[in-house]
């Protein structure tokens, strides 16, 4: 094999290799996301989400308004019905046009506990 077809070789089979780890990158990054969290929901999937977040609440419209608004901003919802919001950084940490925090748990009533509190 003369000096260039060799050349030509190694540059090929660099560029191959760099492209193929790129790719397992992106696919690793990808199948986080999956999991939860920032970024792991579509815009389409946001009113399936919400309703279901919304679902114990006796404030159906609001919640479901700021939840999809918040939703489709972040591309997350937390799970359950209220609570677990530090999956959802973005969700947890937006606030209202007055700078009050959490416009996402707007229509969501505050749990209580046992003695009304």
């Amino acid at each position: 094999m003369d000096p260039a077809s060799r050349s030509l070789s190694i540059i090929f089979f660099l560029v191959a290799v760099t492209f193929v780890v790129e790719v397992s990158g992106q696919k690793n990054e990808a199948v986080y996301h999956l999991f939860g969290g920032e970024g792991s929901l579509t815009k389409n999937e946001c009113p399936g989400k919400c309703s279901y977040r919304c679902s114990a609440t006796s404030h159906t419209t609001v919640c479901m308004t700021y939840c999809n608004y918040c939703c489709e901003r972040c591309l997350c919802v937390p799970s359950g019905t209220y609570g677990n919001k530090e999956e959802c950084p973005c969700y947890n940490n937006m606030k209202t046009q007055e700078g009050k925090p959490n416009v996402c748990e707007l229509g969501i009533e505050e749990k209580r506990n046992d003695t009304g509190e």
